[in-house]
């Protein structure tokens, strides 16, 4: 699950500055506290520290607690993932105290807190492997082997539309035809594009929310966009795929192909209900989002269609910091919450598509149908799109503060039109200097 293609500037430095005094923080404490203070027999309270919607409802929490005597559960949901990880960086630059026994966490954040693993507990265990699906364990798996997350939901991505909105402007709106529309199997971003300019000018509406949306999509199809196989950044003045999707983007942003949105901006929020813009780069959990702001709008469907292929944005993990004081309990907790089954109930719940193979293969998912958008089919939509997926892409310790430095110049474009695109480019070059890779 992912909140925020573009948290603040602000956010994304303090989020930095704590990674960057980790280690200070190890040398000054002596690292975090090992072993489990946990007295058997004793009630303890264990907290799981999440953001946006993880599809842990109370109820489900209350049957781990049923079966779990002497155990209460309290969820800590941030509004936004930018919350969530400052509060984390910060409390593990300080040594950990005040930490959530367990901490979820973004899959983009993974490369810079591995540097750091002695900061979170193994939580390799024989008995759950085959759980995942490969390529989400090596997600977080250092490369001595430690493993510190495990999985919760994967990104699949779909395009989700407003059937409405289609036919207001004389498009075919069945979910079918919208997918040949964009390119059927064979889909591309310029097709989609294409079909974007076919839209708006039939239509007084956007065809897409949010450019830095846009960037995301196409970003988690490139193997290596930031940096080299070995680690090593990439001169971004230089790196000429990602300056042709900066391009692409703030050239349609010309055309009137984006709402000009921020997205989880408060204008972002508002834009579903008032019917700003007619599709969206849809990753499994998005349909969530989608429902919750749309308010009384009954428009919203999903086309199994990508353009470029398969893609995954976003996906999460529950770590268990090794400062906390219930750090086998918590353990027990994490990988029950990611069970296949405690993972089909959140997908029902949220949106949230499973990690888990058992959870993807089983009738509730399968079957599953999603009534606020049309009843889509989303659970046979999104499984279909996950199968698509023909590769993970490599994410450094650098990625997230390149990553910045692009969205902050699609925004200034798109969002705040307070540059053009060349002079926006030219911040980002210095954004990208400053951070002295």
């Amino acid at each position: 699950m992912l909140s925020s293609t573009r948290p603040t500037r602000r956010r994304a430095l303090a989020a930095s500055a704590g990674i960057a005094t980790l280690a200070l923080a190890l040398t000054a404490c002596g690292g975090p506290s090992e072993g489990d203070d946990t007295v058997e027999g004793e009630d303890i309270t264990l907290t799981v520290a999440t953001f946006n919607n993880f599809g842990y409802t109370d109820e489900l929490l209350a049957q781990y607690e049923a079966e779990n005597p002497g155990v209460k559960v309290e969820q800590i949901v941030a509004a936004q993932s930018g919350d969530a990880r400052t509060n984390l960086t910060t409390k593990l630059a300080a040594g950990g105290d005040g930490l959530a026994d367990i901490e979820a966490i973004e899959v983009d954040w993974l490369p810079e807190l591995m540097e750091y693993p002695e900061l979170f507990v193994d939580l390799t265990d024989p008995e759950l492997e085959g759980r995942w699906l490969d390529w989400k364990v090596e997600q977080a798996t250092t490369p001595d082997g430690a493993l510190i997350g495990y999985g919760t939901d994967i990104g699949p991505e779909a395009i989700c539309y407003r059937q409405d909105l289609f036919e207001a402007a004389g498009l075919e709106s069945d979910p079918a035809a919208v997918a040949e529309l964009i390119g059927g199997e064979d889909a591309t971003w310029d097709e989609y594009f294409a079909a974007g300019e076919k839209f708006v000018a039939a239509s007084d509406v956007a065809w897409y929310d949010a450019g830095t949306a846009i960037a995301q999509g196409m970003v988690n199809q490139i193997d290596f966009a930031y940096e080299n196989e070995d680690g090593t950044p990439k001169d971004l003045a230089t790196n000429d795929e990602i300056k042709d999707i900066y391009d692409t983007i703030t050239a349609q942003s010309a055309k009137g192909l984006s709402a000009g949105l921020g997205q989880w901006s408060d204008d972002w929020n508002a834009a579903f209900g008032k019917g700003a813009f007619a599709t969206m780069l849809c990753p499994s959990w998005m349909t969530g989002p989608i429902e919750s702001n749309s308010g009384g709008v009954t428009g919203w469907n999903v086309a199994d269609v990508f353009p470029g292929g398969g893609g995954n944005w976003g996906g999460s993990f529950l770590t268990v910091p090794a400062s906390g004081k219930n750090t086998d309990a918590a353990q027990k907790l994490a990988a029950w919450l990611t069970a296949p089954e405690q993972q089909t109930s959140a997908f029902v719940e949220a949106g949230t598509f499973p990690s888990q193979l058992e959870a993807q293969d089983s009738p509730e998912v399968q079957e599953f149908t999603n009534e606020f958008m049309n009843n889509a089919p989303t659970g046979a939509i999104f499984s279909n799109r996950a199968k698509a997926i023909e590769s993970n892409p490599f994410k450094g310790p650098n990625y997230f503060n390149i990553h910045t430095t692009i969205t902050d110049a699609i925004t200034r474009v798109d969002v705040d039109k307070s540059d053009d695109p060349a002079a926006s480019w030219d911040k980002a070059i210095e954004a990208f200097q400053a951070l002295g890779l």
